[in-house]
């Protein structure tokens, strides 16, 4: 990891903002993607409770895909479309494999919903990173491909190769990475959230 770079993006971020995200230009950009509003509605509708309600609550699930800022129309309107196909067993192993990545086994989880996703070129990074994304804001990543590529050839991320195909071992190893990162910044106001932090090295990385 080139942490000199690092460095110099945050420089480079505070030249031009210098309250971070709690600069007056950045916080229309803030409402705009309404993070607390999705990270409210996760905890609510991917709580344990809740998620053992069963089949009456899958829909209000599939809308944590269906109203993030993070996720392309494109894949949104597939993943909605599929959802509505989705027969009541699919369902459960839906909201199944939501429960695992989140409360109980997290790899298990991550591979349940890609092989639940792969066969409709629904696997995507965004629709399966965004779950875990919101709800752990502050530790979890969400893997938007063109963004990630771009950090890892700039901070010379070593021991991490991006591949389109998703997979757990790239999450994991890409999540280590960005949680240090976040350590040699100095400014809180640059890392309130990761998906902030996430922007930020989207923002300053030419």
């Amino acid at each position: 990891m080139n942490i000199k770079r690092i460095k110099q993006l945050e420089a480079r971020f505070l030249s031009r903002y210098p309250e971070g995200f709690f600069s007056e230009e950045l916080i229309p950009m803030g409402k705009k993607f309404k993070l607390q509003k999705h990270v409210d509605y996760v905890h609510k509708v991917c709580s344990k409770e809740y998620l053992k309600l069963g089949l009456s609550i899958f829909f209000d699930v599939t809308k944590v895909v269906q109203n993030s800022g993070m996720v392309s129309v494109f894949e949104k309107m597939r993943f909605r479309d599929l959802m509505k196909e989705y027969d009541n067993t699919e369902k459960i192993l839906f909201l199944e494999a939501i429960y695992n990545l989140i409360h109980l086994d997290e790899e298990l989880g991550f591979n349940q919903l890609y092989d639940m996703l792969s066969p409709y070129k629904l696997a995507k990074w965004p629709i399966i990173t965004c779950y875990r994304a919101y709800y752990n804001k502050d530790y979890d990543v969400f893997v938007k491909p063109t963004t990630v590529k771009k950090i890892i050839k700039f901070l010379e991320l070593e021991e991490v190769v991006y591949t389109p195909r998703v997979n757990y071992e790239f999450y994991k190893r890409y999540r280590e990475y960005l949680n240090e990162m976040k350590k040699h910044v100095s400014e809180d106001s640059i890392k309130p959230s990761n998906p902030a932090f996430s922007g930020f090295l989207m923002m300053t990385i030419e």
